[in-house]
Order: C-alpha cells, then structure tokens, then sequence
C-alpha cells in the first residue's frame, strides 16, 4: 500500500508536467512508455516458448508514432503484417503463434496507446485528462471500495475469481461510482459544456478500464506471470499500470471525436 502511494506522488506530478507540455514531450513520453509496455509484453510470452518478433514490434511502433497520421497509420499496419509474413515465410524457426503474438501486442499496446497523442490534438486540449482521469480513479475507487468498504459491510463478493481473484462486485460498483463522479467534477471546473457528456462517459468508461484490467490478468494468467514487470514499486511493470488505459483511450478519442465540437 505504502510503494503505490510512494509511486503515486512521484508519479502524478510527471504525468501532469507530460500532459500539459503536449506537442513533442508528449509523444516521446508515450512512445518511451508504449515500448517499454510492448517489451514487457513480448518477453511475457517466453514462459511459454513463444518467441515475438520484437525488433519488428518495437521498429514499427516508432515508424508509427513518429509519422502519425491516418495515411500512415493505415500503412505501418500492411507494412508490419508483411514484414512478419515474410520473415514466417524465410526464418523456418519462427511460428505462427511467434507472428500472432507479435501482431497483436502492436495492435493491444502500440495502436491502442497512439489514441493518447490522436487525443491530443482534439479541439479541446482538455479532453485528453479523460483518459486518465477515468482509467485510474476507476482503479483506485475499486481498489478502496472493494478492499475496506466491500470486506467490512458486506463481505467481498468475487467478480470474476478465476481471471482475478482479488476483484469484488463491490470494487466493480465503486469504480464507476469513483470514475463518474471524478469526471464530472473534472468537466464542472473545466469544461462545462462538456458535463452531461462526462457522466456518460465517465460510467461507460469505468467499466471499459475494468474490462481493460480484467483482460490484462487474464493473460498473465494464461503466460503464468504474476505482474509484466517490476519497474514501479506496488504496481509491477509499465502495462500493468497501463492495462486499464489501453482501452479506455481509444474510447474517449472516439468518444469526443464524434459528440465534442
């Protein structure tokens, strides 16, 4: 409790500083946090003999983040996917599960974390606190909710114990109760055209940063790994700290993008 508190301090004036410098910090910030997430991913799989093509993972990423645009976007899809085919097709070492898994933590990590820089460049620089603010006071309302308020009033009731045992009902509840209401009172301060859309927003995408969560143990779950990693005391590596963003950040970017003018 102690680490993620410690972590927290350290943590959250960095991000703010990252956040609001925006334009080049920002996207360094998130490539250096998307490739060391996409790294922990990848050596994740060594448990069970997949092997990814990470040089291929990690040089399109960067293709990818540095020449953002829709065009290329769209273009270091087919790229990666051919450049993985034809290294299946050459390296008779390399299996299909090798490619799979490499395309797929470009796609869960390196595609779905790009939606923080495309959110970024909205009309409103604002909406891009959406993303955090709804992903992580969704963990830290579940976290107390279900550790203190669910265990002592009711007792815990299991939210899905053979993905997580450590998730209640009443942590699930108290995350979208957390996440709706910090989005409101962010967007009254902030953005007051933007509240009524907060409320939606904040609700559906607590349970969207949840499922984020649950969807991150379940693949430790199914590598045999208790965190990614360990570089933040409490938290264990960068994606699991980034597991609940991941969805969430495409969801606000789409979000606004079609009912924020």
């Amino acid at each position: 409790m102690l680490k993620r508190i410690l972590t927290g301090v350290i943590g959250l004036p960095l991000l703010i500083f990252i956040v609001i410098s925006g334009g080049w910090i920002l996207k360094l910030s998130t490539l250096v946090v998307v490739l060391m997430a996409l790294r922990e991913f990848y050596q994740s799989f060594n448990h069970k003999n997949i092997y990814p093509l990470s040089c291929v993972g990690y040089l399109f990423t960067v293709f990818m983040y540095t020449t953002a645009s829709n065009f290329n976007i769209n273009l270091t899809f087919l790229l990666i996917t051919f450049a993985s085919l034809i290294i299946f097709l050459f390296n008779k070492k390399v299996t299909f599960n090798d490619i799979a898994i490499t395309l797929l933590g470009f796609l869960y990590i390196s595609y779905f974390l790009l939606h923080i820089i495309l959110t970024s460049k909205l009309n409103s620089n604002l909406i891009i606190w959406f993303i955090f603010i709804i992903a992580w006071s969704a963990d830290t309302s579940a976290y107390f909710a279900g550790n203190f308020l669910g265990s002592k009033l009711f007792g815990p009731k299991k939210l899905f114990p053979e993905v997580s045992p450590k998730k209640t009902i009443e942590g699930f509840i108290g995350g979208i109760c957390g996440s709706t209401l910090a989005s409101f009172l962010f967007s009254y301060f902030f953005i007051p055209s933007f509240m009524v859309h907060s409320i939606i927003i904040g609700f559906f995408g607590s349970i969207i940063s949840q499922t984020g969560d649950l969807i991150a143990s379940r693949i430790k779950r199914a590598v045999g790994i208790k965190d990614f990693g360990n570089v933040m005391p409490g938290h264990g590596g960068i994606l699991d700290r980034f597991d609940s963003i991941l969805l969430i950040a495409p969801v606000v970017y789409y979000y606004a993008l079609f009912f924020f003018k």
